[in-house]
């Protein structure tokens, strides 16, 4: 009897263990173990997970400790919440005792559920906090080779080839040393460090992290990033020594090869602080200052357009060794730097993909051109061996012309890498303080292997590297429909290519942040990579950006001030108000919003004083659509819609964000403004008798729809208008950068997935299945995929977001953030009988996946703790639902909600879900 009692409470306990609700991951700021931390009140979440349905978060408790053995025995002495009775499973500010610079905080947490259960602690994590104000910094000075003259710095970086600076500048890009002794044994050291433009950090011969190209790019004129390191095993009791390899970025920008801008913050410079704390309780810090030492390094030409040149000749062995003779070394020179110095917190850029090669041509004697197979952002890698002195010249390019050689001149040439040999075995180098699009890699001065040439050097092995933005990958997405995987492919590539410590345009000719596409591709972005605290990053970029008369300009960084609408279009400056909503949104981050409102508040102010009657008329409009003339500026819509259009989609925002915010008085005016460019843009572009706005175009007409300025008894016939211009096109594109995202989501919410089905299931036409029948392995910037324009870039990828949104059908619902409310929607169109997508929610994983077959549809559904969804089912009154072999009215996990549309709506909790429907 009291064998069989234990055995039914083991089972009992075995049931109730595998039930409680447990803490999966815990984040910082975003981040895991964060280094460099400089938000005094850091953000505190993490991800629930249950196998129990419906489940909820009732309460939590965190604690925090500035001690390892504190947090071990679940002791928090520097902040402990005790329970607290909320559902809030993110954004939790931390509110405990002053945070010091440079420590480091343990933390752990607990809930309770919604079935009365506690989880267990989670387990111990952590974060380090950076440098909070400039005395931090220890004295660290701003140290170089050289200070440049005034008369040679160019700021802002000008962009006219006919000012007599285009051609002037060049630069030292030196090495710098320090060397030191440890003593004792050492507990933890960091190092705090910076080089501008770009810098790689050695310590004791071998490269710290695997960074590329830190830091991330800046208005320096305002601040530039620095970056942390844990760097105690790169430490030895003895001589040790910190080296520094600086490169140009865009800090400095010869005026040799191609170039799209020529710009002088300064010479490259750099400024560290090194914490080191002793086993013994005590701390040492070893600053940049005037005992450091510097000499020109191997790296003679850097530009982050033209290319980079390495002379292996002026290696010097060791220089970042202990006992290396820098008696050849000179003292550095101190030098000013930009005013401020924050931690970078985004992402780093690292390297990804190694591509091999796919064939190699010889269009002439000597000449060899080398096909990678894939159009990436990246950097070329060579193995080579061959006489002291041999120059081997690399130049990337993204197609190749009739003749089989590389062709750059679409996006700027002259680009290449010259690698001058030492002459000792085989050498391996990659250039490492420039990056370019390409996928051929033309080769001159050295032949392939199985083509030695006498005394000509010989490529052992050649690679492209893909260097990228390391965001976490969150997404994924697949269906029945080979084209569109294709496609996805397609736009992920460009995404990919385009996602530095900004986005950029392009990998190769501009390089710059142009802002509509971080807001309009934003959400295809956000359901395939973790991109929380690289936008961030940019909403800094912008406020550092904006002029004193609130214009937020068409780039940012603003390197350079472009003429007229490339400098002020409101298409481009709204990203500074609706990216923060965006990430408020999706992230449920209510601190962007405070912390970006003053420029935003600006930037509408700004838009507002140059309106006329409310109406904006100036900007590039929807740029890049498709018309009678040669790609550019609109053509297809006049400026003004799309420009007023956005202007009252901001003061819509805006309404919304004073509302958040409890600005009252603001969100009254910006409401009451909002209603008078309502009313004046209806009657300045609405054609009552033709159903449609301006031109009826499908930019003018999508774009009214989605900002809210159709009138609700005029919705329907503008929206029939929209389809049938699209029917009228053979089912094309007309529409541009600006435009499609609109018209993608109009069609979705007015449940019209067939015309984008229709759009986009072909390749006859301009659009994505054309590019890919003509070849492209990223996503290109016309729509035809012409070889004048650029063939990696990712403004058009709208098309991402319905793949997760509409075959995927996984969306938020508006009534809260963060995805805490979901809509599971699929669109079962075309020709499509599967998809699968999912991705990673703030609160956990989001996934769908879908079939249909001889009548039967299948939908399997994961909903994460602490969320709740509506769920849509292709079914009617008449049809049979059911649920994990349940019918759906008998189930008591789910409720049905009722029918629209032709749809079955269901409600569910968290939990793992099987539908089937059967007519």
């Amino acid at each position: 009897m009291q064998k069989a009692t234990m055995f039914i409470f083991l089972v009992f306990a075995a049931i109730s263990s595998s039930a409680q609700t447990l803490v999966k991951e815990v984040r910082c700021d975003y981040r895991k173990q964060p280094l460099g931390t400089d938000n005094p009140q850091p953000k505190l979440q993490w991800i629930l997970q249950s196998t129990q349905r419906n489940c909820v978060q009732k309460a939590y408790r965190v604690i925090v400790a500035d001690d390892s053995a504190l947090i071990a025995k679940n002791m928090g002495n520097v902040w402990d919440t005790r329970k607290v009775n909320s559902a809030q499973s993110i954004q939790i500010s931390y509110a405990g005792k002053k945070l010091a610079a440079a420590k480091t905080y343990y933390w752990k947490v607990m809930v309770w559920d919604n079935y009365g259960k506690m989880s267990a602690w989670s387990r111990a994590a952590k974060w380090q906090m950076g440098l909070l104000k400039p005395t931090d910094w220890k004295g660290a000075q701003w140290i170089g080779y050289d200070k440049m003259p005034d008369s040679l710095h160019i700021v802002p970086a000008t962009d006219n080839p006919g000012d007599k600076r285009w051609n002037t500048g060049k630069d030292i890009l030196p090495l710098m040393r320090k060397e030191f002794k440890l003593g004792k044994n050492v507990k933890k050291a960091t190092i705090f460090v910076t080089g501008l433009g770009q810098f790689e950090l050695n310590i004791n011969g071998k490269k710290v992290g695997d960074h590329f190209l830190d830091p991330g790019w800046t208005q320096y004129s305002k601040h530039a990033l620095y970056v942390t390191f844990d760097i105690t095993n790169n430490l030895k009791k003895g001589s040790n020594v910190l080296g520094v390899m600086l490169g140009n970025g865009f800090y400095f920008v010869p005026g040799e090869r191609y170039r799209k801008l020529k710009g002088a913050y300064g010479f490259p410079k750099m400024i560290c602080r090194t914490l080191i704390q002793y086993a013994d309780g005590t701390e040492q810090n070893i600053v940049s200052d005037n005992t450091w030492k510097t000499a020109p390094g191997p790296v003679t030409f850097s530009s982050v357009y033209g290319g980079e040149d390495y002379d292996a000749n002026l290696t010097q062995t060791g220089w970042d060794k202990p006992g290396f003779d820098d008696s050849k070394f000179k003292n550095v020179v101190i030098v000013d730097g930009p005013p401020s110095l924050e931690s970078q917190q985004e992402e780093p850029l690292k390297i990804f993909d190694r591509f091999g090669v796919k064939s190699v041509t010889q269009p002439k004697p000597g000449v060899w051109v080398y096909d990678m197979g894939q159009n990436a952002s990246g950097i070329p890698m060579i193995a080579v061996k061959g006489k002291r002195g041999a120059v081997v010249k690399l130049t990337p390019a993204e197609l190749i012309d009739d003749k089989g050689f590389v062709l750059q001149a679409p996006v700027g040439a002259p680009v290449y890498f010259n690698y001058t040999l030492k002459g000792e075995g085989v050498e391996k180098w990659h250039p490492q303080f420039m990056y370019y699009g390409f996928r051929y890699i033309q080769v001159e001065g050295a032949s392939p292997a199985d083509e030695v040439k006498d005394g000509q050097p010989v490529i052992t092995e050649i690679k492209s590297l893909h260097t990228r933005n390391s965001a976490a990958t969150i997404g994924s997405f697949s269906c029945s429909n080979d084209l569109f995987n294709k496609t996805f492919k397609l736009i992920d590539w460009a995404i990919r290519s385009n996602t530095s410590s900004i986005f950029t345009d392009c990998p190769h000719r501009e390089k710059l942040g142009w802002l509509e596409e971080a807001h309009l591709v934003g959400s295809s972005i956000r359901y395939n990579y973790d991109i929380a605290s690289l936008c961030r990053k940019i909403i800094r970029d912008m406020m550092n950006s904006q002029t004193s008369e609130g214009l937020i300009p068409d780039i940012a960084p603003e390197y350079t001030q472009f003429g007229g609408p490339f400098r002020d279009s409101p298409e481009w400056g709204s990203n500074s108000i609706i990216m923060p909503y965006y990430v408020y949104q999706w992230y449920g981050d209510k601190q962007v919003l405070e912390e970006s409102y003053s420029m935003m508040a600006r930037y509408a102010a700004y838009l507002e004083k140059k309106s006329k009657n409310h109406i904006l008329y100036f900007g590039l409009g929807d740029w890049y659509d498709i018309g009678p003339r040669d790609l550019g500026p609109s053509q297809q819509t006049p400026v003004g819609i799309t420009s007023t259009a956005i202007y009252y989609y901001d003061l819509t925002l805006l309404t919304k964000i004073a509302r958040i915010l409890g600005k009252t008085e603001d969100e009254k005016a910006y409401e009451a403004l909002g209603i008078k460019v309502r009313e004046s843009f209806n009657k300045t572009f609405y054609n009552a008798e033709k159903g449609q706005y301006g031109t009826g175009s499908q930019a003018a007409n999508a774009m009214a729809v989605y900002m809210g300025l159709v009138e609700d008894a005029n919705k329907s016939k503008v929206i029939d208008m929209l389809v049938k211009d699209i029917r009228a096109h053979n089912n094309g594109i007309t529409a541009g950068d600006i435009g499609y995202r609109y018209l993608l989501r109009v069609l979705d919410d007015a449940g019209r997935s067939d015309v984008i089905f229709d759009m986009n299931s072909r390749s006859d036409v301009p659009g994505y299945g054309y590019q890919l029948a003509q070849g492209a392995t990223a996503l290109t910037e016309s729509w035809a995929g012409n070889r004048i324009s650029s063939n990696n870039h990712f403004m058009l990828g709208h098309l991402m977001e319905w793949f997760y949104s509409g075959l995927g059908g996984i969306r938020a619902n508006s009534s809260a953030n963060a995805f805490q409310k979901i809509i599971i929607r699929p669109e079962v169109v075309g020709d499509v009988t599967q998809t699968k997508a999912s991705f990673e929610s703030p609160y956990g994983t989001v996934s769908n996946e879908w079939n249909k077959r001889d009548g039967l549809f299948v939908m399997m559904v994961n909903i994460p703790v602490n969320a709740t969804a509506v769920v849509y089912l292709p079914a009617n009154k008449d049809s049979k639902i059911a649920e994990s072999g349940k019918d759906i009215s008998v189930n008591k996990d789910i409720k049905l909600l009722g029918y629209e549309n032709g749809k079955a709506m269901v409600q569910t909790g968290s939990g793992n879900y099987k539908f089937t429907v059967t007519p």
